[in-house]
């Protein structure tokens, strides 16, 4: 087993046939910024994600089996190099370049934080270390993707998206958004990547209510806590120097609780226990 690269959550391992050994860390990062401190039991909860969303999913794949708590094993696929983000709130980025006029919503959408949008939006980004949203007519110009690829992407996306969402539903939660990746196994556009709350937004039900911050069940807890003390800011304007952003320490309490958050998000949605 040869190791391959090590990604901002998972390490990569060449098993030496057409497949990879997918390793799950408890490694956390935001704002495409990588932390030291580690969220325990999060690689596990990812990986079993993984499995659990890929078995649910009635959509060609690329998993094969688990291989421990950490690990799973997936087929080699040639990646597409968009990633397929679709939106069911108004909620995250998508705000900010709605009120900076960069992307046009349908008349009939209600504005009000977290609101839920009127059907499903198909909003890709380019998979790079810095994601920038783009446009069809982007992703054909740059030869990301084939015209036929891209509307393929974009209903199969949402069609994914609903599918979970009924799941996160039952479960008493809310899918806000999602972000999948795709590959080509055999000439065939194959799911890929992996699925969990690094990859979404989930809100419990129970506490849902528009026009305010919602209390998160992913990463999302570690992005609001970064807003509010000032740290996303800061991490833009050592951008904009041309300087690499440093990640402070991340408090106890908020690790002890994205763990928790993590671990009930798991076996609420799937009725298994970690």
């Amino acid at each position: 087993m040869k190791f391959l690269n090590s990604g901002k959550v998972k390490d990569v391992y060449d098993m030496g046939d057409d497949t990879l050994l997918f390793n799950f860390s408890n490694r956390v990062s935001a704002y495409d910024v990588k932390f030291n401190d580690e969220i325990p039991k999060k690689g596990k909860v990812l990986c079993k994600f993984a499995k659990f969303w890929f078995e649910q999913l009635d959509v060609d794949n690329h998993f094969v089996k688990s291989h421990s708590d950490t690990e799973i094993i997936v087929k080699k696929m040639e990646m597409l190099p968009i990633e397929c983000v679709v939106r069911g709130y108004f909620y995250g980025s998508l705000v900010s370049r709605w009120k900076s006029g960069e992307i046009t919503l349908p008349d009939n959408t209600d504005t009000t934080l977290a609101a839920k949008l009127p059907s499903p939006l198909f909003d890709p980004t380019t998979k790079s270390e810095h994601d920038i949203p783009i446009t069809k007519d982007d992703a054909i110009r740059q030869n990301l993707v084939t015209l036929d690829d891209y509307e393929w992407l974009s209903e199969k996306t949402i069609q994914i998206y609903n599918k979970m969402s009924l799941i996160a539903d039952a479960a008493g939660f809310i899918l806000a958004d999602l972000k999948l990746e795709f590959g080509r196994l055999n000439g065939k556009i194959t799911l890929g990547d992996s699925i969990g709350p690094d990859e979404y937004r989930l809100w419990p039900k129970s506490s849902y209510s528009p026009g305010k911050i919602q209390e998160a069940f992913d990463k999302q807890l570690l992005r609001d806590w970064l807003t509010e003390h000032g740290y996303q800011k800061q991490f833009e304007n050592s951008r904009a120097m041309g300087q690499e952003p440093v990640a402070p320490a991340i408090p106890s309490e908020i690790i002890q609780k994205m763990t928790d958050r993590y671990t009930a998000a798991y076996e609420r949605t799937t009725g298994h226990s970690l």
